[in-house]
């Protein structure tokens, strides 16, 4: 057999990445093919592809977990006047513990609360971890061994990011957080 032209290469790239529920890696895609493109091949027709697709409704965007199709922001606002559920609102606690944890990484429960100042319910780790935005990734060796939580990889994804370093600055948090009328959310308080 043949190995295929580069049109049909990258047309099983756009194929399969349309059809992908998920972001898919380059080493995943070269698997499409009997004969290997290579990495640079299929790198190069990935850029291609996106530029295909530039002016249209939908753009071809690399995050931590590899290549996927996504709408392009300026058109989100129209979609989801077609989704029958709301997105989930989250607190001003889920969302501070969720940037203290995205900033600090890898934290204890104890440090989000020295920052916070206040006691961190358990609810709102839980919250964040039944998201799947973050997990345990070890345990700080001090009596207790209290866990370390982190961002996962499928918090990059949900954001769009390739990794953390594309993260806003503190201050554009500190300043959307400010301006957005956040539900306040009471924290138990803990009774000794």
């Amino acid at each position: 057999m043949q190995p295929e032209s580069t049109k049909t290469i990258k047309l099983v790239l756009e194929t399969a990445l349309l059809a992908a529920q998920a972001p898919l890696p380059v080493s995943e895609l070269r698997r499409l093919f009997e004969a290997d493109p290579g990495s640079e091949v299929v790198r190069q027709l990935l850029v291609e592809l996106g530029e295909d697709w530039q002016g249209r409704g939908i753009e071809l965007v690399q995050t931590a977990g590899g290549w996927r199709f996504q709408t392009r922001v300026e058109y989100q606002a129209y979609l989801d006047r077609l989704k029958q559920e709301r997105p989930p609102k989250y607190s001003r606690a889920v969302l501070e513990t969720l940037a203290i944890i995205a900033y600090r990484q890898p934290v204890t429960r104890g440090d989000i609360e020295d920052i916070r100042g206040v006691v961190v319910s358990t609810n709102v780790l839980k919250t964040l971890e039944s998201r799947g935005w973050v997990d345990v990734v070890g345990y700080r060796d001090t009596p207790g061994r209290p866990g370390l939580y982190a961002t996962t990889r499928k918090f990059l994804e949900d954001l769009g990011l390739r990794s953390l370093t594309e993260l806003p600055p503190l201050t554009e948090i500190e300043r959307i957080m400010d301006l957005v009328d956040l539900p306040k959310t009471e924290e138990p308080s803990v009774q000794g």
